[in-house]
């Protein structure tokens, strides 16, 4: 029980010395965080999907394949499927070993 006090003066105290209003909410900051979430975030979400999705959606030109020996290694085989392809191996993007399974 005495640790509890200690601990309420403490942050009391804390809170008192940073600002702190006693419990009370501060207005302006809460519209301020109000105001910049709905003006500046939320917009900038906005106009990062847009750019993403619609401007930038275009294909990219295939890379070439060059193995270099310290990727796609394996030691032993997936547990899955053939043993050579990845949980979430997608055919366009994720090469095997010896190269993309279909040319681009």
């Amino acid at each position: 029980m005495a640790s509890r006090l200690g601990n309420l003066r403490l942050m009391r105290s804390f809170a008192s010395a940073h600002g702190g209003h006693g419990g009370q909410h501060a207005g302006g900051s809460a519209n301020l965080w109000k105001m910049l979430t709905f003006g500046v975030a939320l917009p900038g979400v906005a106009l990062c999907y847009y750019n993403a999705y619609y401007r930038l959606g275009h294909e990219h030109p295939p890379r070439d394949f060059v193995a270099y020996e310290h990727l796609r290694l394996r030691s032993k085989a997936f547990p899955w499927g053939d043993g050579n392809h990845t949980l979430f191996h997608n055919p366009h993007t994720n090469p095997l070993p010896d190269g993309f399974e279909d040319e681009h």
